[in-house]
């Protein structure tokens, strides 16, 4: 039933292989390395690849992996058990060819592997004949808690008092102390204090003063605007026809013209984290910073490997942490347990406590998330695009207020700063007031980068009204950009819910219509658990709507509103775990210039601080 087992060492040495078919695996078991090891996901130890499901576990002490691979439709029981009889059995064998680190002898495991494999479904299939049976009263979480640990009291924990009743009395100083009340004894002198307060309350009625002022009802007054009001102000705040209007009347700002050539600077983050090693020792040895985050644990020194039940209290510390810092709160369960996974057998030094070790690992494996796959390059993509005379397309995707417009028109902004013609394709239809803003960015752009010094026109908007079909109206923006040559099209579309299924099957046709080359979904910094939510919807919403067998996805990330959250810059963590897709564009500001990259290492500092 098994197809591939397969034992090999994480600098890639393959020690010991057993197959079942002649199929090819290695292109299931790569998969794993690149998606799931590389990229600390390894909190959950099942992984799936076209029709197959790997299973594996890792050997922290001598840098092993140990992979399973079966069919997917297959159900088997015995496996996990099975991986780790293989794992104590292959350890205690070749536990002296292991220290000493000789992984290139042969390892005659076969006998081994069957006798194991055979006792294991052995076992699955006495297993399947025992009835299942109910949990008792003892085994459940219920029979642990106490009567008083269920009752909930108000007040601190000084006015606390408990529910035992002591019959005895002592004797203090010639005084009688008399044991705790009784709960509902507690109650009722509770209530009649309460009573004799409001009661006291009542009698004592607000003296007046003679001299004070009559109370004045205040009644609210219509608004003047500064108008003037009347119809014959109408006019002045239409502004629907006004694209041919002359951009004499905008001063542009020739400060910002300049500031953007170039690659995107890298986001700087103030924290106040230390990421030095003696800063940090000296954090967790002050006896000021016992409210730290990890100073419970600063007297744990490991001197033997490291377990689960050891490292648990400093993981659900750093779980409460990442929570708090805007971290999804499943995501951060999976990066606690991947953290886990990765140290759990690993042996300490004498001087290495547990809490510097999971801090050191965790901040290792966010920076790795964190850091792009692929490298996403606009520039030069732009330029490639140029040279086989098409447009380089780009989609912004997103939810309801986000500030797709917005950072369009940064991007625009900087590809202009660049010289290289954008076209913005007005695709939002449906809400009211969306071409007007493309249009008034359009005029501010085409101002600072006027057409007297780059001898041709940088900016154009194409638009086609409200209530027409978004795809066709890309698909007409980007025929038009070819026709006059223009480098770049940037397509604004309308926002909606990851709920809507109308809308969402909308988008993947505009995708799949116009194929772009980059499709970005626009997400706010200010979301925790809507992160996942959002970005799960999207992709599969993408990929069940488009008629294409190959799905165009989303390919990066533009985090917005960057500036507004302080240190809380968990949102970054979710969106880049759940779609493992970089974070192209940060928005920073309200200005065309507040457009920045993303810098793992400062966000990662951040988070940990």
């Amino acid at each position: 039933m098994l197809d591939l087992f397969s034992i090999f060492s994480k600098g890639g040495i393959v020690l010991w292989c057993f197959q079942s078919t002649s199929e090819i695996f290695s292109p299931s078991v790569n998969a794993l390395i690149r998606s799931v090891i590389l990229q600390e996901r390894s909190g959950n130890n099942t992984f799936n690849h076209n029709s197959l499901t790997l299973q594996y576990k890792l050997d922290n002490e001598f840098e092993l992996v140990f992979v399973v691979a079966y069919q997917r439709i297959l159900q088997l029981s015995y496996v996990d058990k099975f991986l780790n009889d293989v794992h104590l059995e292959f350890r205690d064998k070749y536990k002296n060819e292991l220290q000493t680190g000789r992984h290139n002898m042969d390892f005659e495991f076969k006998m081994c592997f069957d006798r194991v494999l055979k006792e294991c479904e052995h076992w699955a299939k006495s297993q399947a004949k025992i009835p299942k049976q109910m949990r008792t009263f003892e085994d459940s979480q219920k029979s642990k808690k106490t009567v008083a640990s269920m009752i909930e009291r108000k007040g601190d924990e000084k006015n606390k008092k408990s529910v035992k009743i002591v019959e005895s009395k002592n004797l203090t100083n010639g005084k009688v102390e008399e044991s705790p009340e009784p709960e509902d004894d507690v109650i009722a002198a509770n209530r009649a204090k309460l009573a004799q307060k409001l009661a006291s309350k009542n009698k004592k009625e607000p003296k007046k003063s003679p001299k004070s002022p009559k109370t004045v009802d205040r009644v609210k007054k219509p608004r003047v605007w500064e108008l003037g009001g009347g119809s014959r102000d109408l006019p002045s705040l239409d502004f629907s026809n006004d694209k041919d209007e002359a951009v004499n009347d905008i001063v542009p700002d020739t400060q910002l013209v300049g500031k953007m050539a170039g690659a995107i600077k890298d986001l700087e983050v103030e924290s106040d984290y230390s990421s030095s090693d003696e800063e940090m020792e000296q954090k967790e040895a002050s006896p000021k910073k016992s409210g730290g985050m990890f100073s419970l644990f600063k007297g744990l020194v490991g001197s033997k490997a490291l377990t689960e039940e050891t490292m648990r209290p400093v993981l659900d510390k750093l779980r409460d942490h990442l929570i708090g810092k805007n971290v999804a709160a499943d995501i951060a369960n999976k990066l606690c347990d991947s953290v886990a996974t990765k140290l759990e057998g690993k042996v300490l030094g004498t001087f290495d406590s547990v809490a510097k070790t999971v801090r050191s690992t965790l901040t290792e494996s966010l920076v790795q998330i964190l850091s792009p796959k692929r490298r996403v390059d606009i520039l030069r993509d732009c330029m490639h695009a140029k040279q086989e005379g098409r447009p380089y397309v780009m989609a912004f995707c997103g939810v309801n207020g986000v500030g797709k417009s917005t950072n369009l028109a940064k991007v625009c902004f900087w590809l202009l700063e660049n010289d290289l013609s954008v076209l913005i394709a007005a695709c939002d239809t449906f809400r009211a007031g969306a071409v007007e803003q493309l249009r008034t960015h359009v005029r501010r752009l085409d101002a600072l980068h006027p057409q007297q010094v780059h001898s041709r026109r940088m900016v154009h908007l194409y638009e086609k009204g409200y209530g027409k079909d978004a795809a066709g109206i890309a698909m007409e923006a980007i025929r038009y950009a070819a026709d006059t040559k223009t480098d770049v099209v940037l397509v604004d579309t309308a926002g909606r819910m990851q709920d809507n299924e109308p809308l969402m099957r909308a988008l993947a046709k505009l995708i799949t219509v116009n194929e772009p080359d980059l499709v970005l979904f626009v997400g706010e910094a200010l979301v925790g658990n809507e992160a996942v939510d959002q970005l799960v919807k999207f992709n599969q919403a993408l990929a069940d709507h488009s008629s294409s067998s190959n799905p165009h996805v989303i390919d990066g990330i533009v985090l917005t509103k960057f500036d507004t959250i302080d240190d809380k810059v968990g949102a970054a963590i979710s969106m880049t775990y759940i779609t493992g897709q970089p974070i192209v564009f940060v928005g920073t500001g309200q200005t065309y210039t507040d457009l920045k990259a993303l810098n793992p290492e400062a966000v990662v500092r951040a988070l940990m601080k």
